[in-house]
């Protein structure tokens, strides 16, 4: 049981599902924080067993957190990593609920981690067939304007959602803006980290998506969730000529 990271799972409406990405993320790392954000599928029940003692499937290290209305995926990691903070903790490392991230992975994460306790630790995807080409070709645009907004931090990937954060500079960015609350909350918050100093680290890491028939659940709305990272990308832009321009008037020029 670690004093100092924790795996944290947003989760809204993942069904079945969850309760098996849980398991495997036990398996390899504890403690686990699941924060199921107002899901009404009934979900949350399903990990019941898993916290209670006097059940044979109890599982040590499990927390459940609720909340009673879906705020979004940024909002639910937020709301987990400041109770993380608050308990003592200093690193999170966020992973899906839908079974996309792969939980053999968490250990080799973490001590990437604790070798850079001051860096992000960015998972890579490796795909494999079961990845939509739309998704896969739709990434690499938002992963260009990260690298535009960071001056180049090599940011691998800037979608993915299965990394180690140092949970006080993340609350703290969160904390200044009304921003960051949903589909957005990946792209933006390696881009805000950068600017305030925190190195990113990249890590490849395989990534499957699930079919129906294995459990799998995407509330990933194309037309939606790319407006939204358009106008997030618009507002990031916007930050790093401001940026570029200061770092322009700050460093002196050479005759």
């Amino acid at each position: 049981m670690s004093p100092s990271r924790l795996v944290l799972i947003p989760s809204f409406d993942t069904g079945p599902r969850l309760r098996s990405t849980v398991e495997e993320a036990l398996s390899f790392w504890a403690p686990v924080w699941v924060v199921v954000d107002g899901s009404t599928d009934g979900s949350a029940r399903l990990l019941d067993p898993l916290r209670d003692p006097a059940s044979p499937d109890y599982r040590p290290g499990l927390r459940v957190i609720e909340l009673a209305a879906n705020r979004g995926k940024g909002a639910a990691i937020l709301e987990g990593a400041i109770r993380a903070l608050q308990a003592g903790f200093t690193h999170v490392l966020t992973m899906d609920a839908d079974g996309q991230h792969p939980a053999d992975r968490v250990p080799a994460f973490m001590a990437a981690s604790a070798e850079s306790p001051r860096a992000m630790i960015l998972g890579k995807p490796v795909f494999d067939a079961s990845a939509p080409a739309l998704r896969v070709r739709g990434r690499r645009i938002s992963n260009w304007w990260v690298n535009l907004e960071t001056f180049d931090a090599g940011i691998g990937d800037s979608l993915f959602g299965f990394r180690v954060y140092p949970i006080a500079p993340l609350v703290q960015i969160m904390m200044g803006t009304r921003f960051m609350r949903r589909f957005d909350f990946d792209a933006e918050a390696v881009v805000r980290l950068c600017w305030q100093g925190v190195p990113a680290v990249n890590v490849d890491a395989p990534v499957r998506y699930l079919t129906a028939a294995e459990g799998g659940v995407s509330h990933f709305n194309y037309y939606r969730d790319n407006a939204l990272l358009t106008g997030m990308h618009l507002r990031l832009f916007f930050g790093y000529l401001v940026r570029r321009f200061v770092r322009a008037v700050l460093t002196p020029s050479r005759r």
